[in-house]
């Protein structure tokens, strides 16, 4: 059993920034996929970032990457999402989310909310204009 607490969220002007966490415990398969979530108010909850625990770079939306930064700290059990130049639309509840099985390193996470298992509560950001 995988358990995962996000914390980090908050309120922000435009063009802020936040550092989400996601703290993890349990058994992650040493190597597997994690990722980022969020989901807005009458939106779908849409993915924002992915990394393998066993390594490799992360993933990100074409259109989030310039602005997103997924890293994962191992010795820590915490995986980070940077939230840089903020703007209103990235208003959005943000969740955590992991695999139960382990995932090749070499091959790109998947992306769709349904093949993720596991799932912190979620840490609000606000962004303000």
């Amino acid at each position: 059993q995988v358990q995962l607490v996000e914390s980090g969220g908050g309120s922000v002007q435009a063009g802020g920034s936040l550092r989400l966490s996601c703290a993890y415990s349990g058994n992650t398969g040493s190597s597997g996929c994690m990722g980022w979530f969020r989901q807005a108010p009458g939106n779908e909850r849409e993915g924002v970032g992915f990394i393998n625990s066993g390594g490799g770079d992360a993933m990100y939306p074409d259109s989030l990457e310039d602005r997103f930064t997924l890293s994962l700290d191992n010795a820590k059990n915490t995986l980070y999402l940077q939230l840089n130049s903020l703007k209103p639309e990235d208003t959005a509840m943000y969740f955590c989310a992991a695999r139960s099985g382990t995932w090749p390193r070499d091959f790109g996470c998947p992306r769709g909310r349904s093949k993720y298992d596991y799932w912190g509560q979620g840490t609000q950001v606000t962004v303000s204009s």
